[in-house]
């Protein structure tokens, strides 16, 4: 065969021509299916949240994108082509044309080279534009001013938040842009060394440094306001300060527009040297510039540590004040009201009378254990699941009540492997169905939760009208409603009770939706099948965290929503969410550099419609009012009164603030600066580990209000010590809400804390005694939440005890209740026998007036004692024949304790 005739010959002609019409066929195909997909994402999404009310802050998003991705290909785009012809040009004027390789010489596709380089460059640059400046820009655009100045440059604070952001993006995009022109540059002109020879080269390069250099010198110039928001004197070395500190002030700040100056002066210099062919010298002002560069590090660390450390609280003492009063503003410290809190040890029965709401708020139980029960106990189904349970409180026959409540939702990968159909999964079963609520204080005989609600369907104190959960904690994949196959509603005995979806809350899938959206989902099946009619409608982004996420992602959200029933007997989703900064000047950060935090708006989902609404809760606070000035039609103040009554203040929150004032309460700036007064958060015991303390809900009164209400707590201990020395509050009700406190113990006085009631209850013989025997009996006995519970002027600690049996279906109950107040400690059946026996340990007098008479014909009456009384009998006989035996062991008689064991395991054996 001839090789040369086939390829150069007329039959490859004959070839060649349909070759090249495939190839474009297959091109613009795969541009078409590119746009095609792209669009069909865009127009999902906008049919998505126009059905919420949304398409506002959809097309906002998408035009400043559009815009901002616009101006960035237009700026890379165009930067790349005049580079790219530039460097042509120069070639062509340097350079014979015999000296050229061909495709340079052909003008068209050296051209469409250049300009598909061009569009590349421009692509990635307009990503780049506008993924990270979008809303950079819609921020400086829209921003609220903050009304705080920062006390050295005179600035608002929404400069540093909003303005410098955008200016250090912008001026680092320029500058990365044209370092990569200049190797582009440096890399073509090499070739035959160019840039001595060709003056149309050196011009090129002259105005590429002259332009790094300028936006080198805009970088530097805005190096000082950056001192307002680091710790950093140098590559090596923090201050002691966050913010502006001795050495930024006398060193960083004079070296930065010492170093603009060097930036443009250099980059003439260099332009000057490049046209008189003196390149030996364009290496002066880069050797220079890298020199101040160094010298200016050296300088700042000889007086951080000559000058400064020597006498660091003398020099940064205004500073110290500056950062104190700023980081208090940043987290909303400066609101912070302290109290006295006396300590006394003045617990009696008129207390226990006067404070009845909280005694009988106390929880008794706690979430982790009580999940678990939940789970093996409520779900009565193998994909029914309770993902968390959470605390709340309700008005419950005209009471006050703090409550356990968990959703029961539908996991459809826990269904039978025979029943994951795709009806099964997207059509028939659509949602969870119901609650459960238990009282905090309450548990039964057998130490399980006393419920409030529960069962299928729900029943109990609450009416539940709409108890179907389409949209919730779980990874839900998103169904079809209103098909022509009726819905899995509930197990009713041996049959499963059936319903239809009654709201209209979802996309119909008729006409182009349903093919846009079978396109979306990737499923040809959403597109043909013959059970979806023109009624139905597609439920899309089901899982609460996504749903919300997708429609606000500027937005940090709770890790933790919680479901609340409202008075019309509908359920609905609470999610807290933050907005959090990085650039407070002079504001301590709580992690990375985050340093200011604040949960301006409380987000609503309905379990059944899937509504969401952003309700605003600060709106007094700048950043907020910069988003709402950017998307008004996301954000409502109008709120419901009994969604209002739910709302609590999220924990992260509270914890972040907590954590900041056991270093920020200190207003004397020498105490300040040494920390001499530090609080810390306590330990305590849980799950039989040491571990830090939460903060908690509680139900109580404070000493100068009359009522009862919700309030979040965390105690304090001072650094290195175990007692407690003061507690930090947040209000949760009504007009209250926000509203943080601190109540100080005196000094002078010993106040127990937690790990010091946790190591107590440890050394306790007759409480340890208890639980060796439970744990030596094969159960395993776990430490519950212990309770710093504040009752007027005193304090009370409560923790429950778990026993859960080492079998794999047991169910930890709560058997035993501790109480500790002062010196006393006792351990007792439930927590009314618990307070009684330390009521008698306070006042001997209460059982010889007849208290404990009372008690016992109490106790007579109830049928429930006998069996008590019959288990403590054998309890006592047991920890007889162990303490037996472990004398016999330590005697070394070990015949004895073989003989006392084998007694033991018979005994045992009767008790089962």
């Amino acid at each position: 065969m001839n090789l040369n005739k086939l390829f150069h010959g007329n039959s490859f002609i004959k070839w060649k021509k349909p070759m090249n019409w495939i190839g474009y066929i297959i091109l613009i195909v795969i541009l078409l299916a590119v746009i095609g997909l792209s669009s069909v994402k865009i127009l999902t999404d906008y049919i998505w949240m126009d059905s919420l009310g949304f398409e506002q802050v959809f097309t906002t998003t998408l035009g400043s994108k559009i815009v901002l991705g616009a101006i960035g290909f237009v700026l890379f785009a165009a930067g790349t082509f005049i580079t790219l012809y530039w460097i042509l040009q120069s070639y062509l004027r340097h350079f014979d044309r015999h000296q050229l390789p061909k495709i340079l010489l052909t003008r068209k596709w050296i051209m469409l080279i250049m300009l598909g380089i061009s569009i590349f460059i421009g692509l990635f640059g307009s990503m780049l534009t506008q993924g990270f400046g979008w809303e950079r820009a819609l921020k400086l655009i829209h921003y609220a001013s903050f009304e705080q100045t920062d006390p050295y440059f005179n600035l608002d604070v929404s400069f540093y938040m909003f303005i410098l952001p955008f200016l250090k993006f912008v001026v680092s995009l320029l500058l990365s842009l044209t370092i990569f022109f200049l190797l582009i540059e440096i890399g073509a002109y090499s070739v035959f060394h160019m840039y001595r020879l060709s003056r149309f080269a050196q011009l090129h390069l002259g105005i590429t440094l002259a332009v790094i250099g300028l936006l080198l010198a805009g970088n530097h110039l805005l190096a000082p306001y950056e001192t307002l928001l680091t710790s950093k004197v140098n590559l090596f070395q923090d201050s002691v300060i966050h913010g502006l500190s001795y050495t930024d002030k006398v060193i960083n700040i004079p070296k930065a527009y010492v170093l603009a100056f060097a930036a443009v002066a250099g980059s003439v210099w260099m332009i000057i040297a490049l046209i008189r062919g003196k390149l030996r010298s364009m290496v002066t002002p880069a050797a220079v510039y890298i020199a101040l560069l160094l010298v200016g590090q050296g300088a700042s660390a000889v007086v951080q540590n000559f000058i400064v450390s020597p006498n660091e609280f003398a020099k940064e003492g205004p500073y110290l004040k500056h950062n104190l009063t700023l980081t208090r503003a940043a987290y909303d410290l400066d609101k912070v009201k302290e109290k006295e809190h006396p300590g006394n040890y003045s617990l009696s029965e008129a207390m226990i009378d006067r404070n009845k709401q909280t005694i009988d708020n106390i929880r008794m139980n706690d979430a982790r254990p009580l999940l678990e029960v939940y789970n093996q106990l409520q779900t009565f189904r193998t994909y029914y699941k309770f993902n968390d349970v959470d605390i709340d409180r309700y008005q419950i026959d005209g009471d006050y009540e703090q409550v356990f409540l968990g959703s029961r939702e539908l996991s459809t990968e826990d269904l039978p492997d025979q029943a994951k159909t795709w009806v099964n999964r997207y059509l028939r079963y659509t949602h969870g169905y119901g609650v459960a609520m238990s009282h905090v204080n309450q548990v039964t005989e057998q130490g399980q939760p006393e419920y409030m609600m529960k069962n299928l369907p729900p029943e109990g104190v609450l009416d539940i009208k709409r108890p179907q959960i389409y949209f919730g904690e779980e990874s839900y994949q998103n169904v079809i409603v209103n098909s022509k196959v009726d819905e899995f509603d509930y197990p009713s005995g041996d049959e499963n009770e059936e319903t239809r979806f009654e709201a209209d809350s979802g996309i119909p899938l008729k006409g182009i939706k349903r093919l846009l959206f079978a396109l979306n989902e990737g499923s040809f099946r959403m597109f043909v099948s013959d059970q979806i009619t023109d009624e139905s409608q597609l439920l899309d982004t089901r899982n609460i965290m996504d749903r919300i996420k997708r429609i606000a992602p500027f937005f940090s959200y709770d890790k933790d929503p919680y479901i609340v029933v409202r008075d019309d007997g509908t359920l609905v989703w609470i999610v807290d969410a933050y907005l959090t900064a990085e650039r407070y000047p002079y504001a301590e950060p709580y992690q990375g550099d985050s340093n200011y935090i604040r949960n301006p708006v409380k987000v609503s989902v309905d379990a059944y419609t899937g509504e969401v609404k952003f309700y605003v809760v600060q709106p007094d606070d700048p950043l907020m009012q910069t988003y709402q000035n950017i998307f008004p039609q996301l954000f409502t103040t109008d709120i419901p009164e009994d969604i209002q009554a739910h709302f609590r203040y999220p924990e992260k929150l509270f914890k972040v603030q907590a954590s900041m004032y056991g270093t920020y309460h200190m207003k004397n700036l020498e105490v300040f600066y040494n920390r001499e007064d530090f609080w810390q958060f306590p330990t305590e015991k849980y799950f039989n580990e040491d571990i830090e303390m939460e903060p908690y809900y509680m139900t109580m009164k404070l000493q100068e209000e009359d009522q009862e209400e919700f309030i979040l707590m965390m105690p304090y201990t001072p650094k290195k010590r175990q007692n407690m020395i003061a507690w930090m509050g947040v209000r949760n009700d009504g007009d209250h809400y926000g509203e943080l406190f601190v109540y100080r113990f005196p000094k002078q006085k010993n106040i127990y804390g937690p790990q010091q009631i946790e190591n107590r209850i440890n050394q306790d013989s007759d409480i340890s005694k208890q639980l060796n025997l439970w744990s030596q009996g094969g159960s395993d006995v776990i430490r519950g939440n212990l309770l710093a519970v504040p009752i007027e002027d005193t304090l009370l600690y409560v923790e429950p005890i778990y026993i859960e049996s080492s079998n794999a279906t047991s169910l930890p109950e709560v058997k035993r209740v501790v109480l500790a107040y002062g010196d006393k400690i006792v351990m007792e059946k439930d927590f009314k026998t618990a307070l009684d026996s330390m009521l008698d340990l306070i006042d001997p007098k209460r059982q010889k007036d007849g208290k404990q008479d009372d008690k016992s014909d109490a106790n007579k009456q109830e049928e429930p004692a006998q069996p008590l009384t019959k288990a403590d009998e054998q309890l006592q006989e047991f920890a007889d024949l162990f303490d037996a035996y472990q004398k016999a062991l330590s005697d070394g008689n070990w015949e004895e304790a073989g003989k006392l064991m084998t007694e033991m395991e018979s005994k045992l054996k009767e008790y089962k």
